[in-house]
C-alpha cells in the first residue's frame, strides 16, 4: 500500500467577520499521494482556497488533523511551517507575483537559492519553453510566459508537492492548455503531487482524481481511470 503524502482528517476552519462566524471548511477528509494530479473543483465560496492554504501550511485549521508523511502540521509552530513551505511545497497562483526588476532566469534562481536540493534552473526554463526568453524581464513577457516563469520558480525548489490556485484563470484557452501540459508533465515526469483548484470543470478531465467541494464539505470524489491530455480537454 502506497504511503500517503498528505492526510487531512475532519478539517474545519472558522473565521469571525464582525458578529458573524463563517464556516469555510466543515469537516474535510482528504488524502494525497506522490505522482498524482488532483483537481479540487467547486464554485466561489466552496472552501477551495481555504483548503489549499491549510494544506500548504499558510493557515492552520480551527479543528482537525493534518499530516505531511508522519509530520503533524496541525500542531506545528510557525518556524516548522515556514520550513515546510520553503522546502516541501511549491505555490502557483492566478497572478504571477514575479519580481519586475529581475529577469526570468533571476526570478527562478531566487527560489533555487533557498532550496536544499534545487533543480537546474536552465533545464527548467527549457522544459517550460522559455530557454530563449530567460534574459527578458516580466514586462517583456506575455501572460502565459510569465506564468511559465512562475511555474519554473515553484519547481526550482524541487518540492514534494505543487499547489496551484486557478493557474489558468487569467489566460486565454491556448495558453491555458500550455500551462496545464507543463503541470501534467511535471507530475508524471518527476512523480510529484500536483493539486489544482479551479471552478472550471473542463480541467477535471485531465486529473487522476477530482474532489468536488460545496459549502465547505466534500460533495464527491471521482477517479479518472484514463485522464485525457490537456490538448484533448473538451472545453
Amino acid at each position: 500500500m502506497e504511503t500517503p503524502l498528505i492526510v487531512a482528517k475532519n478539517l474545519r476552519k472558522r473565521y469571525r467577520m464582525g458578529e458573524v462566524t463563517v464556516h469555510a471548511l466543515r469537516g474535510v477528509d482528504l488524502t494525497l499521494y506522490d505522482g498524482e494530479l488532483v483537481v479540487i473543483l467547486g464554485p466561489s465560496g466552496s472552501g477551495k482556497s481555504t483548503l489549499l492554504n491549510i494544506i500548504g501550511g499558510m493557515d492552520k485549521p480551527s479543528e482537525g488533523e493534518l499530516y505531511f508523511g508522519e509530520k503533524s502540521l496541525h500542531t506545528a509552530d510557525e518556524k516548522e511551517l515556514t520550513a515546510y513551505r520553503r522546502h516541501e511545497v511549491g505555490f502557483i497562483f492566478q497572478f504571477y507575483n514575479l519580481m519586475p526588476n529581475l529577469t526570468a532566469s533571476e526570478n527562478v534562481y531566487l527560489a533555487a537559492e533557498i532550496a536544499r536540493d534545487p533543480l537546474d534552473v536552465d533545464e527548467l526554463l527549457e522544459r517550460v519553453g522559455l530557454a530563449n526568453r530567460k534574459e527578458h524581464f516580466p514586462s517583456q513577457l506575455s501572460g502565459g510566459e510569465q506564468q511559465r516563469v512562475a511555474i519554473a520558480r515553484a519547481l526550482a525548489k524541487n518540492p514534494r508537492m505543487l499547489l496551484c490556485d486557478e493557474p489558468t484563470g487569467a489566460l486565454d484557452l491556448a495558453t491555458g492548455i500550455q500551462i496545464l501540459r507543463v503541470l501534467r508533465d511535471f507530475c508524471a515526469g518527476f512523480k510529484k503531487a500536483v493539486v489544482i483548484i479551479t471552478h472550471n470543470a473542463a480541467i477535471a478531465q485531465m486529473a487522476d482524481r477530482v474532489v468536488t467541494l460545496r459549502d465547505g464539505r466534500i460533495d464527491g470524489v471521482q477517479v479518472n481511470p484514463q485522464p485525457v491530455a490537456p490538448e484533448q480537454v473538451v472545453w
